[in-house]
């Protein structure tokens, strides 16, 4: 079983977020105050291409080894930073298949969605950063490790210390793909 170390929010469209006490994750929308808040795609880029497409990227996690992995490299990078909702613990979030849910604390349930693909904005915001989050597999194919993305199935408050609980989809497991 996992927990969470840090939660972050923030108004607007912008790449960091800012750390909480705690946040409230609102079920068909995702963080409630955070500006990719929404039934419908939020992001950008996306929004502009299909505003009326379903918002798969309610919320966004990061583990904090991917962080301890990144400060070893040489980037001052603290939780919410890469604009992740919730920085986890104890979790390989990346190997976790699609549809994967994940309970956090009394009542949040969040459900994986796929992966969140590295942008140019993190070479903005410490050049870099996007060849660190990314990684070859032994065929070659990129990993994307700058996090997962999921959407909100229950209500519930999130805070730092929470427990996480994985629960596997059932039948055929899909590997998580960029969303």
């Amino acid at each position: 079983m996992g927990y969470v170390v840090a939660v972050a929010l923030r108004r607007g469209h912008h790449f960091s977020k800012i750390a909480s006490l705690s946040i409230r994750l609102l079920s068909g929308l995702g963080v409630e105050g955070d500006g990719h808040m929404g039934a419908t795609v939020q992001h950008r880029y996306d929004r502009r291409r299909e505003p009326m497409k379903q918002n798969l990227r309610q919320v966004h996690l990061i583990g904090s080894e991917l962080l301890d992995e990144l400060r070893t490299k040489g980037f001052a990078i603290q939780p919410g930073d890469l604009g992740e909702n919730i920085t986890t613990s104890d979790i390989d979030l990346l190997a976790l298949p699609t549809g994967a849910r994940l309970h956090l604390g009394a009542r949040a349930v969040i459900e994986l969605t796929g992966l969140r693909e590295p942008c140019v904005l993190m070479d903005r915001f410490q050049q870099g950063l996007k060849a660190a989050t990314q990684d070859r597999d032994a065929s070659g194919n990129v990993i994307c490790k700058a996090g997962v993305m999921a959407i909100v199935v229950a209500d519930g408050d999130v805070r730092p210390g929470d427990s996480i609980e994985v629960q596997l989809p059932s039948g055929t497991q899909c590997p998580l793909e960029p969303v």
